[in-house]
């Protein structure tokens, strides 16, 4: 496996450039999606160096050795971020056996079956804990026979807030503009989608605690699902995939300069070690990347720089963190107000 390590590269990844020895299957679909994945990664990219005067990505190029690769981008030390992460990848092969247990359609391709994967994935980790932790993921999977004809494909993404100060207003815009990304695709995509989200992002084994205020959560995805066709739930996927810019960039801008104190910062920490569990315990892209032999620095990049476990905090009454704790509780936040004076 090998990697290069750049600062500031632009333009399509190398993989993207010149194939990879084991080359995928000349399809049209595969072909389109993996572009606009690649050129989403750039797009993203953008949007964060735009909150970034001093420090550029750097560039880390990777190959699997059993077909395909990526480029993770990663940003570290920011005014803004500790630490942003976001990697394009295409992988393809042979369906490998612990996978095919949790496929749909797998397990009657056989061992020579094959499977395709592209897509984009980001986690951003604020430097100030008055700035909330974005996920964001979209992706495209397919499935083979021996002769690489599809049997199978669908779409999958999502995009989440992990606030770690409770400013419901945040939560509140947030949704407002999935919701209106939303509309624009289907006029009950986004409630369907919310709830999917409300129901994924848990850590059960924190007795039910969600991760964050949620946000929209789809997977499997097929051409005819919910009166759409192929393109419709691409351009849902692409819209989804550039949402940052509208969805979060407000947030980070009117936060990002507040004053805070030691009392937030370790509360952010905390906070983010409850990330972690989630991602190491429960994610499904996580899971995927190990049982696919991806890169594991790639697959672990959503981890945030530092983060804290103590022994069993519980809040104070009345204190930021109460407040924070009734906030997680999921709700309309597309229709919220503040509460009256």
């Amino acid at each position: 496996m090998e990697a290069s390590l750049d600062r500031g590269r632009t333009g399509p990844p190398a993989l993207l450039r010149s194939a990879p020895a084991r080359r995928a299957p000349a399809l049209p679909r595969r072909t389109r999606v993996a572009h606009r994945m690649a050129t989403i990664q750039q797009e993203i990219i953008a949007f964060f160096e735009s909150f970034e005067p001093e420090q550029r990505f750097l560039e880390d190029s990777w190959e699997r050795p059993g077909g395909g690769g990526g480029v993770a981008r990663v940003l570290t030390d920011g005014e803004t971020f500790e630490k942003v992460g976001v990697n394009w990848s295409q992988v393809f092969g042979p369906v490998p056996a612990p996978l095919q247990e949790h496929l749909d359609g797998a397990a009657e391709l056989g061992p020579l079956g094959e499977f395709f994967a592209t897509g984009v994935s980001v986690v951003a980790h604020p430097r100030s804990p008055m700035v909330p932790i974005v996920h964001l993921n979209v992706r495209f999977f397919e499935l083979a026979d021996p002769e690489g004809r599809p049997v199978d494909g669908w779409f999958g993404g999502g995009c989440d807030l992990t606030p770690t100060y409770p400013h419901p207003e945040d939560a509140a815009s947030f949704h407002r503009g999935l919701r209106t990304l939303c509309r624009a695709h289907g006029p009950n995509l986004y409630r369907e989608f919310k709830e999917a989200c409300d129901g994924y992002f848990v850590n059960t084994h924190r007795d039910n605690e969600p991760r964050g205020v949620g946000g929209l959560f789809f997977d499997h995805l097929r051409s005819g699902d919910r009166g759409m066709d192929w393109s419709s739930i691409f351009g849902l996927v692409q819209d989804v995939g550039t949402s940052l810019t509208s969805v979060y960039g407000p947030i980070v801008a009117r936060r990002r300069h507040e004053s805070y104190g030691e009392e937030e910062r370790e509360f952010q920490l905390r906070r983010r070690g409850r990330y972690v569990e989630f991602n190491l315990v429960h994610d499904r892209g996580t899971r995927f990347g190990l049982q696919t032999a991806a890169r594991i620095e790639s697959v672990l990049m959503s981890l945030p720089p530092m983060a804290r476990w103590p022994y069993d905090p519980q809040p104070e009454p009345g204190s930021f963190e109460e407040t924070f704790f009734e906030m997680l509780r999921p709700r309309d936040w597309a229709d919220w107000t503040p509460p009256s004076s």
